[in-house]
């Protein structure tokens, strides 16, 4: 019997359904999600900078506090150290004892292997015990650690050390750096120092890709690859893909996918939503038009930084920056700048000025708050 076409999945109803797992769909104040739940069912936020992690859930939770998010980091109970592709992200103590030996050969090693050639003398098992000694007899600011591994390796790459350091170990990036409204040095312990038990082993990746569909589905082999770091992935969604759903995006691509997971109707409304520079939504999948048109894919980044951008309905739509100015005593303005790449309707544009302001409330105590536009400028 020939086998069954699966169905396919526009790029609307693509971009609705991982905008919905997203929690960028809606937000639901009768089933508020904590900022904790928000981080382990995004499976980490991106955090190479200390506030996109508090931006990142101000669009996605219905009366978020940036306070919330910084007393869990507080409590450890969540924490910024590097994991998949070898870049910063906010997770779970959980995730940060499990997801690291999961995405160590995606990121932290293909980067360790780009200094090798600086690291020329240097034992690396020698400096990886050396390197756990220094940072857990007590914390240490980076400048601190690279001076002390100095004195064993007088001759290497100053830059090259630390940056094996990082790769070979998993160091927490401890508070107060990462703290709402607070400031901090990057200072560095062990994972298991900072949470008081071991890393665990690392996860099947059939455990992953569900929690990654989760997230950020319906998506490809390639998709996940792209997200995680990883290659060689085709085997776990082998492996699941009697429990999983099939289906064809319009250029043929297989997708996979939960069953029981959100796919809404693709003319389901998408309220606009700011997004901080780095956000998930923008870095978790090899075909990102489901969300980004193809004449736009450019624009999110200047040189190498990330560019805050902001969505009308369910697209890319332009960039956005917050600037503040005043004092205490004078009394304090906030001013969110949009930029659109294209023309909003007379709706689309007091829809993004109400989210606009929204944000500036939720993020600022300014008594002065406004949300200009202006035109586009690369």
């Amino acid at each position: 019997m020939a086998s069954k076409t699966p169905p396919v999945l526009g790029l609307r109803a693509l971009g609705r359904a991982t905008l919905d797992r997203q929690l960028l769909l809606r937000r639901d104040p009768e089933h508020r999600m904590t900022a904790a739940a928000a981080v382990d069912h995004l499976v980490g936020l991106q955090a190479q900078n200390v506030k996109p992690p508090y931006y990142a859930l101000a669009a996605r939770l219905h009366a978020f506090r940036p306070q919330e998010l910084s007393e869990l980091m507080e409590s450890r109970e969540v924490a910024r150290l590097v994991t998949m592709r070898s870049t910063i992200h906010t997770h779970t103590a959980r995730d940060c004892l499990t997801l690291r030996p999961f995405a160590q050969a995606g990121g932290p090693d293909r980067e360790l292997r780009m200094f090798l050639k600086r690291l020329d003398g240097v034992d690396l098992d020698r400096l990886t015990a050396i390197g756990r000694e220094l940072v857990e007899e007590r914390p240490r600011p980076v400048g601190e650690l690279r001076d002390a591994l100095l004195a064993h390796w007088p001759d290497a790459d100053p830059l090259a050390l630390t940056t094996a350091v990082r790769c070979l170990l998993p160091l927490v990036q401890i508070t107060p750096r990462g703290l709402w409204g607070r400031s901090g040095q990057v200072t560095l312990t062990t994972a298991e120092q900072w949470f008081g038990r071991p890393v665990e082993p690392a996860p099947r990746p059939d455990a992953i890709v569900r929690r990654y569909l989760a997230a950020f589905g319906p998506a490809s082999v390639k998709d996940m690859q792209a997200w995680s770091g990883l290659t060689r992935l085709r085997d776990a969604f082998e492996r699941l893909r009697p429990e999983l759903l099939t289906f064809r995006d319009e250029s043929g691509t297989e997708l996979f996918d939960l069953p029981d997971a959100p796919r809404p109707d693709p003319e389901t409304p998408a309220p606009p939503r700011f997004l901080p520079e780095f956000d998930n939504l923008l870095l978790s999948h090899a075909d990102r038009s489901r969300l980004v048109p193809h004449e736009f894919k450019q624009r999110t980044w200047k040189g190498n930084q990330a560019r805050c951008v902001f969505l009308v309905d369910g697209l890319l739509a332009g960039v956005w920056r917050l600037e503040t100015s005043g004092t205490a005593a004078q009394g304090t303005g906030a001013t969110i700048t949009v930029q659109s790449f294209g023309t909003l309707t007379r709706a689309q544009r007091t829809a993004v000025a109400e989210e606009g302001e929204r944000l500036l409330a939720t993020m600022t105590s300014a008594t002065a708050r406004e949300v200009r536009f202006a035109e586009f400028t690369d």
